[in-house]
């Protein structure tokens, strides 16, 4: 295994937060999924990025056989989810017909999400661990396990659709070269904020974080009165510190590693929406993998999969008590309040309907949903 990254102690000289950072992530409190993206990892990235990529390579034995992977992700070096991939790419390595040699490239050292699906085009990268932003980039159905605000109200009915999309989105997802190994997601999507945000009039009053890539969302935004300012994700914190935005959408565990919680001080316990991802591979490079030895990387990848999202979710939920304890005030939702913020964002469905989310998607995910909740009526959730 090799590693090629600036010494800690170069680290601590350059940003005085790194010991925090470091110290959450060796206490496993730093969390990232599914990839989640340079757009929720920007800080670590910028930090554990200095002085090149972070590269794991699994033991060379029968590396002159063995098909090589290089996978992207903007997951950090030392998070629950690189140490996943780290296992799963042991167990490539050992798979029957000569095993795969998986590279990781963590931290967004490969670039955007947008840059990492480029280069997998490109052959540059062989794989990716991506948010549905990225994975949209490749095909924009898989939005609607992500993109629809407050369409989810609990995480089974986000483990529900998954299960009645995703075999969709797989097809649809390989029709354009590229191989699903799992799906995962990080729990929910919160505000944070300098100033509280309880109702939506006080989102109306922000200057909210947007991706830069996501014009759809600029309009959407625009269309229900906010003021979205779309940005790189490596802008947020020095954005926030600058009052250049004042509100970002985040889940938690993300603030906490970032420290987006010490400049933005709020949080609205509102589930607005999951962070939802996957992991994939070109599908020419998966062509090229022995048969005899598929099945043991899809069990191997089933098994990450299975563990980043667990891990996620916990993580995110413990992130929320951790930032409380330095400071965090957690604005609470009252059941009027939900009410206020659900009227407001499902008024908004027709701009989020083709233009964000496919219009055959959207439809099924209304449609399943409204199936699952009328035979779980009644029941505790």
């Amino acid at each position: 295994m090799e590693s090629h990254e600036t010494t800690e102690s170069q680290l601590k000289a350059l940003f005085p937060a790194v010991p925090t950072i470091l110290s959450a992530m060796a206490s496993g409190q730093m969390v990232g999924p599914g990839g989640l993206t340079r757009r929720t990892f920007f800080p670590v990235a910028l930090i554990l990025g200095m002085g090149g990529a972070f590269v794991w390579r699994g033991r060379a034995s029968g590396a002159d056989s063995a098909v090589r992977v290089r996978l992207g992700t903007l997951a950090p070096k030392g998070s629950s989810y690189t140490k996943h991939l780290q296992a799963m790419g042991e167990k490539w390595r050992q798979a029957p017909g000569g095993g795969v040699l998986l590279t990781i490239y963590p931290d967004g050292t490969m670039g955007s999400e947008a840059d990492m699906v480029r280069r997998m085009r490109l052959g540059q990268l062989q794989a990716g661990m991506l948010t549905a932003v990225g994975l949209a980039e490749i095909e924009p159905a898989v939005a609607g396990l992500q993109n629809l605000p407050m369409m989810f109200r609990s995480l089974e009915e986000v483990d529900y659709i998954g299960e009645k999309l995703q075999p969709k989105l797989e097809k649809r997802l390989e029709d354009k070269g590229f191989v699903v190994l799992f799906w995962g997601d990080s729990g929910w999507v919160r505000f944070f904020s300098k100033q509280p945000i309880i109702r939506p009039d006080d989102l109306r009053n922000a200057k909210l974080f947007v991706w830069t890539r996501s014009a759809a969302d600029v309009e959407t935004y625009r269309s229900v009165g906010v003021n979205p300012v779309p940005l790189e994700t490596v802008d947020i914190l020095p954005s926030l510190q600058t009052g250049l935005i004042n509100a970002v959408p985040l889940p938690p565990s993300i603030a906490l590693a970032s420290q987006v919680d010490r400049v933005a001080p709020h949080m609205l316990d509102l589930p607005y929406a999951p962070l939802v991802g996957a992991a994939v591979v070109a599908k020419k490079t998966w062509d090229a993998v022995p048969v005899e030895g598929r099945a043991a990387l899809r069990n191997a990848a089933a098994e990450a999969g299975k563990f980043i999202k667990a891990d996620g979710r916990r993580e995110s939920r413990e992130s929320i008590e951790a930032m409380r304890k330095r400071g965090l005030q957690v604005h609470a939702v009252t059941p009027d309040i939900e009410a206020e913020w659900r009227r407001e964002i499902e008024a908004a469905y027709p701009t989020v309907r083709g233009p964000i989310v496919p219009a055959d998607i959207f439809d099924e995910v209304v449609k399943e949903l409204q199936a699952y909740r009328a035979a779980h009526a009644g029941s505790k959730k």
